[in-house]
């Protein structure tokens, strides 16, 4: 539980972390360099000076170091680690569920590990959800409409092949589609990145939850028009939440277009991590005051029980997390 300097006790679920391998020995070619360059920038670009890291402790996440830097260094209590597999791009993969799930079996209590999917594998992509559901009773997926498969450069959520892999995935239990719809990543093409498919989709499948990581950014206006008309579309805000310290007006004005539209109810916490990690987002957003000439517009309020949706009790929702149960089993 983090606890604000004022009292309040915030319940912190990181909805969007990552435990990848970039470092140069698993470069496949030119655009696995390229890839992990891009992260880098945006680390740097962002995060306050006295938390950039050096290339060497930015290419390679490892299970301890992803553990204390959420959860000892960091406010963390659950984190929702999302596979990216770029197996074009990275000889084992960016980081793959394999990779990812040696977190859970380190901290069983603390890790939720997500799968991936490609729907342009056909009927390998079928079998695959099948086997993250057995093995690894996936309850959620990462989805990167932008990765390469050969000579395809991306994909559609409202193609043919993903509607059947939705159709198992509901099927099977596996209800959260975490979808990357923001700032494209070089050489990943930006038009790939595009919201239009949210709307088809989720349309098509209100029994599955959309969480659209990084808001659209920067179609924000386009997402916001869409997540209104569905229930079942929420906005994940990794990659907005830095914004609060390189561009705090901004950072306001994309929060209160969030909460005008989609709600208290429908916004997840997500550091990126570990293109920045969760403790100065976490300590910055608890003690943040949106210009009241945003709130008097929009006729909204950022209070601590809208923050703590946030921070926490929204993504236990969609994961059926027993606050309540994990607050007393942590302070043990």
């Amino acid at each position: 539980m983090y606890k604000s300097a004022s009292g309040d006790e915030y319940f912190v679920i990181d909805s969007h972390m990552h435990m990848w391998d970039g470092t140069a020995e698993n470069h496949k070619n030119i655009h696995g360099k390229q890839f992990i360059d891009c992260f880098y920038a945006y680390h740097s670009a962002l995060s306050p000076s006295e938390k950039i890291w050096t290339r060497d402790r930015f290419d390679l996440c490892e299970v301890e170091t992803t553990y204390n830097d959420l959860f000892v260094d960091g406010p963390v209590d659950v984190a929702i680690c999302q596979s990216t597999y770029l197996r074009d791009f990275y000889v084992n993969g960016f980081n793959p569920i394999e990779r990812n799930y040696q977190l859970a079996e380190a901290y069983p209590d603390r890790f939720i590990v997500n799968g991936a999917f490609d729907p342009r594998d056909g009927e390998a992509a079928l079998d695959y959800i099948s086997f993250l559901a057995e093995k690894y009773n996936c309850k959620g997926v990462k989805l990167y409409t932008a990765e390469w498969n050969g000579a395809s450069r991306g994909w559609k959520l409202s193609d043919p092949a993903a509607y059947k892999c939705f159709e198992l995935c509901e099927k099977l239990g596996i209800k959260n589609m975490h979808v990357h719809k923001g700032p494209t990543i070089t050489p990943l093409d930006k038009d790939s990145f595009d919201v239009a498919d949210v709307d088809h989709a989720a349309t098509d499948f209100p029994n599955l939850n959309f969480i659209i990581e990084h808001c659209g950014l920067p179609r924000l206006d386009e997402f916001c028009w869409i997540a209104v008309q569905e229930p079942n579309v929420y906005g994940g805000l990794a990659v907005v939440m830095p914004f609060m310290h390189a561009r705090p007006g901004y950072f306001a004005e994309v929060l209160g277009e969030l909460l005008f539209w989609l709600g208290e109810d429908r916004l997840l916490f997500g550091s990126d991590y570990a293109i920045w990690t969760p403790d100065w987002l976490v300590e910055k957003f608890v003690s943040l005051e949106l210009p009241e000439e945003v709130e008097k517009e929009r006729g909204i309020k950022l209070t601590p029980e809208v923050k703590a949706k946030i921070l926490g009790l929204n993504a236990a929702r969609l994961y059926d997390i027993d606050v309540a149960n994990s607050k007393k089993k942590f302070a043990a």
